[in-house]
Order: structure tokens, then C-alpha cells, then sequence
């Protein structure tokens, strides 16, 4: 269990009578077999964490024996609150220190254990940075975190590729949103709603305004509108065939990505769709070999006869 979800689970039992377990997974934003791999952790921890069946029951924890939070500072606490980083956003945001000062106040005053056993912290280990990254310019998140929270308007020096030279713009920032391991700034330009990686920031100053948003609107819902609409505008949807003695492979490899249709004929192949970001990713269907037979669209048969060729010409004897 991470230590913000941990904080986040505490403080949801604390505040409540009685939980569904449906409810605290909803609330933090993960499976159900999360929350219950989390509620045993914590049992095992030492917190006396129980539920109860039943239309009246739901998940409670004793009071008094859960978090003492008036030992936090408030900024300790916002640091705590701020559900799914791991840590090496954490770090990103120069949040680490306030993280690991608030884990250790609270730590101070949970129930021992009966075995001898060494803190968890020192027993394991995370890093999530990917292997041999290669160190990004650009603006770091804890250079913006304090103008954002301030909302201050920015001007800011954005590169979109690496060849092209900056633009100079001036945005109304939103917040900081992590996706998938890059760091963006979500903000208005011009009254419309973009996504800045902050790797391709080169510089930015304050204008001396206060930022000015489009109304209703928060960091939330324009950074859950500009994700569904780049993986609106970037998945390529692959239709195929597939052999039932690769089925399990098949779904194995892809995933949640493979969506499956069985005919009424049991002899016939099963009829699926392959969901991908980038055209490219038609290379994972090579292995298959016949298999596989794709149908559209034209640019993934395209592609994948391009692949092949490359392949057998590749390998063709001399």
C-alpha cells in the first residue's frame, strides 16, 4: 500500500461510522480486491479494522486507535492527501521530505507488534523510474508547484519537438497532472485547454496575473477531458481473426486491449478487436503468423505486409 492511499484509507475510516468496502474503493480510485488486500494489511499491521455484513454494517476501525493527525503540520497533511503518486513523483515535487516526516510522526503511534520484526520501510525498496532513462530537460515540477498554488498567470518558452524552437505563450495553469510517468501542466491558452509536458518547458516567468479560468471548470475535469480526447484521437482500433489455439496467448499478450466475439459456428474463428496507441504496434502481431488474420484498417494490413516483407527478405537464404 502506498503511503498516500494509506492515508487516504485512515482517513475515511476515521471519519465514518461504518464503509462499504464498495465505497472506499470508489473514493480512492481502485479495484475492490485492492481495498481488500489493503483492509488485510492493516489488520496485519495491527489495526483493529472490522466489518460486518448486512444492510446497517460496512468497515469500521476502533476510535481512538487509528491516526493521531493533530501531530501533522497542515502542510504535511495537503502532502499526505495527494492520492496517487509514487515515490519518485513525490520526489518531482520535492514532497518527500514532508512525506517521510509525516509517515514517522504517525508510525510513532501505532500498536506494536508482537514479533520482533524491522520497520517495512527498511525492508523494501521502491523505485519506479524506468531502466537507463535518459535525463530530461526542461522544467522540473517543483519549480511550478508554488505559481500554480499561488494561481499565478505564466508565460512560458514551449518546444513541440526537440528540433522545433520555443513559442512564446501565455497560459492560465490549472495544476500539475502525472500520466503515465511525464509530467504535464495543464492550463487555458487563449481560452482553450491544453496539456504542456513540462520536459519541453525550456523557460518560464509569472506575468504579475492572477490566472483566469474558463468557468466550472477545475484541474479534474480538463485533464480527464484532454486524456479521453488524445486516446479518442490516438488509438488505432485493429479488427482480426484469431485462431482459438492462440486465444490464450492472444489474451495474455493483449489484454484488456483484445476484445472478443465467438460466431455461432464453434469451427469458425473468433473475431476480435485490437485496441493500440500507435500504428507501429501491429509489429506485436508478427509472431502470430497466420494465426492472425487481420482485416482493417487498410494502413494496419498496409503496415503489417510492410513488416513481413522487411522480415522474409530479412531472412531469406543467400
Amino acid at each position: 500500500m502506498t503511503p498516500d492511499r494509506f492515508f487516504s484509507l485512515m482517513l475515511l475510516l476515521q471519519s465514518r461510522d461504518a464503509v462499504t468496502t464498495t465505497d472506499l474503493a470508489t473514493a480512492l480510485g481502485v479495484s475492490l480486491r485492492t481495498v481488500t488486500r489493503d483492509l488485510n494489511w492493516l489488520r496485519e499491521a495491527g489495526f483493529p479494522v472490522s466489518a460486518q455484513r448486512g444492510r446497517s454494517g460496512g468497515v469500521t476501525v476502533l476510535p481512538g486507535t487509528g491516526l493521531d493527525l493533530t501531530r501533522l503540520t497542515p502542510g504535511e497533511r495537503q502532502t499526505l492527501s495527494v492520492t496517487g503518486l509514487d515515490d519518485k513523483q513525490r520526489d518531482d515535487l520535492n514532497a518527500s521530505t514532508e512525506t517521510r516526516h509525516a509517515l514517522a510522526k504517525l508510525a510513532t503511534t501505532q500498536p506494536g507488534h508482537s514479533e520482533d520484526l524491522i520497520p517495512l520501510t527498511e525492508a523494501v525498496q521502491v523505485d519506479s523510474r524506468p531502466w537507463l532513462q535518459s535525463r530530461l530537460d526542461g522544467t522540473p515540477p517543483a519549480a511550478l508547484i508554488g505559481p500554480v498554488r499561488r494561481a499565478r498567470q505564466l508565460r512560458i518558452e514551449y518546444s513541440r519537438s526537440r528540433e522545433s524552437p520555443p513559442s512564446t505563450l501565455v497560459v492560465d495553469p490549472y495544476g500539475l497532472l502525472a500520466k503515465a510517468g511525464i509530467w504535464y501542466l495543464v492550463a487555458d491558452c487563449d481560452r482553450a485547454p491544453r496539456m504542456f509536458r513540462l520536459e519541453r518547458i525550456t523557460s518560464w516567468t509569472e506575468t504579475g496575473y492572477r490566472r483566469r479560468l474558463r468557468p466550472c471548470q477545475t484541474l479534474h475535469s480538463v485533464a480527464a477531458g484532454l486524456t479521453a480526447q488524445w486516446e479518442h484521437d490516438h488509438v488505432v482500433e485493429v479488427s482480426a481473426t484469431i485462431d482459438e489455439s492462440q486465444l490464450e496467448r492472444a489474451q495474455r499478450i493483449f489484454g484488456q486491449r483484445l476484445r472478443l466475439e465467438k460466431h455461432a459456428d464453434e469451427t469458425a474463428p473468433y473475431e476480435a478487436t485490437i485496441r493500440s496507441l500507435h500504428l507501429e504496434d501491429v509489429r506485436a502481431l508478427l509472431p502470430f503468423g497466420r494465426s492472425i488474420t487481420v482485416h482493417g484498417p487498410v494502413e494496419a494490413t498496409a503496415r503489417l505486409h510492410d513488416l513481413a516483407t522487411e522480415l522474409a527478405d530479412h531472412h531469406r537464404p543467400s
